[in-house]
């Protein structure tokens, strides 16, 4: 009956005379379109039957329901599913022409999930009864689209305009109690009282005991005409600045208007005409692409599949207590590891102990963690000067200052003093893992564990493996990956690895501009208003001119017949200028680092041109923003092929992933080979050209972008013979 199914429903009717009917689609029963076809087919045999007095609505397995199902939105973006209803179905047709408009009362019964359209469907319901747990959500605004089944008109009407628009605007779930608080659900009890509670709740409404309420036609909720249009004046004001590059949500907050204004069922009809276009729109197809090269990640061909079985890591060493050292340990300790700091002295030692308390503080006065937390967190940290307690911890990262020799000595060290089975590694940015472990003969639980700071913020985890890296560990750093909740690609061993390696070629050319006669602060506004979270230049001073000079460094030396080295930031570190922790960069900086233009920046760019003996080119006075982002961001593009014809990535999706996440590009371009794709080799292989021909081989197009764009394919398409080096 299921065979070839994206899930179904199941119904039993009980001697209570009580329909249950349950969605069934692993792993967080999505609404897929066969979910839907037999959950209609359900309820309305639910509702002709003359034994059924009221149906309790749940899902399989302690999930009410994950929401649509995002394979069908990919579908409709590649011109598949066309057969398929359209989602004003759902929303009009579906959910409020046959399920809120039942004869019958529908009670929801939620556990574990109800996000996006499973909350949609449950607010159709005439109760709500969840667990103390439950999430409750609408997320669409995150993949483009927005709540198509209804969500833009129930949930203000359950819960008030402005924690609606704040829920639906941010994306953020609320736990069963908060629901409770602000009328979303009706009831909380425990997991095991559930069906049975919402079956007693189904009989009373349908016996009058209790209110039979339809959620599109309430309005108690509802703040007056004029504090509304307050309300909307001041979320779009707040949006424009978080999202000022995004359409969708300005979308939502209209359909939210209009079924304010002219009533639910304009509402409806808005949503539903909106939803269309927005499944389709360029945002959408960049963040569902986003979506699914997430889940990608931990696919890895000749690792993965080998039947390995994670072994467990409890105990973990870190050495070096620096700004990325007390990062990693606060992650650590954050997914309930135990930490044992170690660093050279004890005043090292000390700062940072200190730096791992003030980032745990942090999240007790952002009401994130409770005092008695911070307490118990802060207990699994042990500070030691010496090896002595790493003979039985099952990882060790290392992450002290990008120094090759010393490196190595701790790892010499760390062979040992550590147990067999433990892991080594190293978070190191761009010093290849061979030269690393070159004095140990424990290569194959050598790797990178490649932090982005701030370690304990950030979501991505680069792990880099050599040639003689086991798959055991690999596996077995994936699985850490996720428990610590990070997103983690595996890449191959060189300078830089994939994230950095493909980024370098931005900040040089950044520099490169500069000199040619660019402006450092048209450039920075350039980037940003692209969707950076900063420009190259402010992220210079916020790393830190030190780290940016060594790593300049390391490429300029392996790359050097593709690098241009840039005189300005060693020009400026003779002046004592080193960033945003001098107060002193590209930027000058208050007591509150708040950054601001320094005019005096013109006579150290002055200087470095000088020192180039570069002429400034007249017309790149004529540039356009659009311009800067593709002089930028070309080259990215281009360093980005030689790293997936080197087979240093797996896949181009994993590119994508790593750009978005420990770089900051916007999600919404769907990560930088997502984003080449959609611009075509052609031309960005003809504008590298062109600028190669005026300003070096800095820019010429590598063989795989030239015959990519030879061909009109794909960037990110699989080539036939990957040269892999993993």
């Amino acid at each position: 009956m299921t065979s070839g199914r994206r899930g179904w429903t199941e119904m039993e009717v009980g001697a209570d005379g009580v329909a249950v009917i349950t969605i069934v689609h692993p792993p967080v029963n999505s609404l897929s379109y066969d979910v839907l076809n037999s959950f209609k087919e359900n309820l309305e045999r639910a509702i002709q039957r003359n034994d059924v007095k009221a149906i309790v609505v749940t899902g399989s397995k302690g999930k009410f329901s994950g929401g649509f199902d995002i394979s069908a939105f990919s579908e409709i973006q590649a011109g598949k599913g066309v057969d398929k209803p359209k989602t004003s179905y759902l929303s009009i047709d579906m959910v409020t022409d046959v399920f809120e408009a039942a004869r019958k009362p529908l009670v929801a019964a939620i556990d574990g999930l109800a996000l996006g359209g499973g909350l949609e469907l449950a607010m159709a319901c005439h109760a709500r009864i969840c667990t103390s747990t439950a999430q409750l959500g609408l997320p669409e605004l995150q993949l483009g689209i927005l709540p198509g089944m209804g969500g833009t008109q129930r949930l203000p009407r359950l819960v008030g305009l402005p924690k609606a628009l704040e829920m639906i605007l941010t994306s953020k779930p609320v736990k069963g109690k908060e629901a409770h608080a602000l009328g979303l659900v009706d009831a909380i009890v425990p997991p095991d009282e559930l069906i049975k509670s919402a079956r007693l709740w189904a009989l009373d409404v349908a016996e009058n005991r209790k209110p039979w309420l339809i959620t599109l036609y309430r309005n108690d909720k509802l703040e007056s005409l004029a504090e509304a249009r307050d309300i909307f004046k001041f979320v779009r004001a707040e949006t424009r600045k978080r999202a000022a590059n995004l359409q969708h949500p300005f979308v939502c907050i209209d359909c939210i208007e209009e079924g304010v204004v002219s009533g639910p069922r304009a509402g409806l009809r808005k949503e539903s005409e909106a939803s269309e276009i927005l499944v389709r729109s360029d945002t959408s197809k960049s963040l569902v692409h986003i979506f699914f090269s997430q889940r990608a990640t931990s696919k890895v061909p000749g690792i993965t599949d080998l039947g390995l079985v994670p072994r467990r890591i409890s105990k973990v060493a870190i050495l070096g207590g620096g700004l990325m050292g007390s990062g990693i340990a606060t992650a650590l300790l954050l997914s309930n590891y135990t930490v044992i700091l170690k660093e050279v002295n004890d005043k090292f030692l000390q700062g940072g102990v200190g730096r791992i308390k003030a980032n745990l503080q942090s999240r007790v006065k952002k009401g994130k963690m409770t005092q008695e937390n911070f307490e118990k967190t802060r207990s699994r940290l042990i500070g030691v000067l010496d090896y002595e307690q790493f003979r039985n911890v099952d990882m060790v990262i290392e992450a002290v200052i990008e120094n090759i020799s010393l490196k190595q000595e701790i790892f010499a060290d760390l062979e040992k003093y550590c147990p067999p089975h433990c892991i080594l590694a190293s978070n190191t940015s761009t010093i290849d893992l061979n030269l690393i472990g070159q004095r140990t003969k424990s290569q194959d639980r050598i790797l990178g564990a490649h932090f982005f700071s701030p370690a304990h913020v950030m979501p991505l985890l680069e792990i880099v493996r050599t040639q003689k890296t086991s798959p055991q560990v690999i596996v077995d750093l994936l699985d850490f990956g996720k428990k610590i909740r990070k997103t983690p690609i595996v890449v191959g061993n060189c300078t830089g690895f994939a994230v950095n390696r493909m980024f370098f070629p931005y900040t040089q050319s950044a520099f490169l501009f500069v000199d040619r006669g660019l402006d450092i602060y048209q450039i920075d506004h350039a980037i940003t208003k692209f969707g950076m979270p900063m420009g190259p230049f402010r992220l210079v001073d916020l790393v830190g001119f030190g780290v940016g000079f060594a790593t300049g460094a390391q490429y300029v030396e392996n790359f050097p017949d593709r690098t241009y080295k840039a005189m300005l930031l060693p020009i400026m570190m003779e002046d004592k200028r080193a960033g945003e922790a001098t107060r002193k960069g590209f930027y000058i900086y208050d007591d509150r680092r708040k950054a601001k233009p320094d005019p005096e920046i013109k006579k150290y760019v002055e200087k470095s041109r000088s020192m180039a003996g570069i002429a400034v080119d007249p017309n790149l006075s004529k540039v356009s923003d659009k311009d800067i982002v593709e002089m930028l961001f070309f080259p990215v593009v281009n360093e980005a092929c030689r790293v997936l014809d080197e087979g240093i990535a797996v896949k181009a999706s994993d590119l994508d992933i790593a750009s978005v996440m420990g770089m900051g590009f916007p999600p919404y371009r769907g990560g930088v080979m997502f984003w080449a794709d959609s611009i075509g080799a052609r031309y960005i292989c003809s504008r590298l050209e062109e600028w190669s021909k005026a300003y070096g081989d800095f820019f010429k197009p590598c063989a795989y972008l030239a015959d990519r764009a030879s061909k009109g394919a794909s960037l990110s398409a699989p080539a036939e013979q990957i040269k892999s080096r993993l």
